[in-house]
């Protein structure tokens, strides 16, 4: 069914029980409040090891459409998080489908917190209007996110690689600044946030000038 759907179909719900998040997380929604939905988009010439590329365009479109919005200090958590400040307002998920060595389509899931006045036990979350004290109409505000994703992923395929990374890294959440990492096994590390590679793994520094990468399942930032 989905090879017939033309670029950019969207899908929005109001009501989402089963919202998904990176490695099987949950995210909650309040009904009729924030903006859930999914756009398909279509490539070409888009190869496998630059798929990290789509989710630093989308980011930088949310990014933009925020900041336009007037939402304060809105930053990426990598992997693909929008933060205002140490709150969370935006989760991304990207399901890509091969072909080869090309990513034929990708299914865009983006949950945007717009309305929602209480997060219960979610001390880490926040919503558009919490930070502003303004209400939001939702269609506006996804008309805005779809024309900016549209903009970016249009030239995607021609944009030059190296300016769209240095653009995400200037935005990038506790970038330079001294962090907790928790791997895996539990163990806390502490490191410095200094960019992405082009694989999208997270360049840490750790003690004694060391560099190292991380791949999305290897790291989790404990702020």
């Amino acid at each position: 069914m989905s090879n017939a759907l033309k670029d950019y179909t969207t899908v929005v719900t109001k009501v989402q029980k089963k919202g998904r998040g990176q490695m099987g997380t949950v995210w909650k929604s309040e009904a009729g409040k924030n903006l859930t939905f999914s756009v398909l988009k279509h490539f070409n010439t888009l190869n496998v090891d630059h798929q990290f590329h789509l989710n630093i365009a989308v980011s930088l479109a949310l990014h933009t459409v925020l900041t336009d919005l007037n939402i304060p200090n809105v930053k990426v958590k990598w992997p693909n998080d929008i933060m205002s400040g140490s709150k969370k307002i935006c989760g991304i998920l990207i399901e890509n489908v091969l072909n080869g060595s090309l990513v034929k389509k990708s299914v865009i899931g983006i949950g945007l917190n717009v309305n929602q006045a209480s997060f219960n036990n979610l001390d880490k979350a926040s919503s558009l209007s919490l930070l502003s004290g303004r209400t939001f109409d939702l269609d506006y505000v996804l008309k805005l996110i779809l024309e900016k994703i549209k903009a970016f992923l249009d030239t995607l395929e021609q944009i030059s690689a190296f300016d769209m990374k240095t653009n995400y890294e200037s935005h990038l959440f506790r970038k330079d600044q001294v962090s907790t990492f928790k791997k895996q096994d539990g163990e806390l590390v502490p490191g410095i946030i200094r960019g992405v590679s082009e694989e999208g793994k997270l360049i840490v520094e750790l003690e004694d000038e060391i560099f190292t990468q991380y791949s999305f399942k290897e790291v989790s930032l404990q702020f």
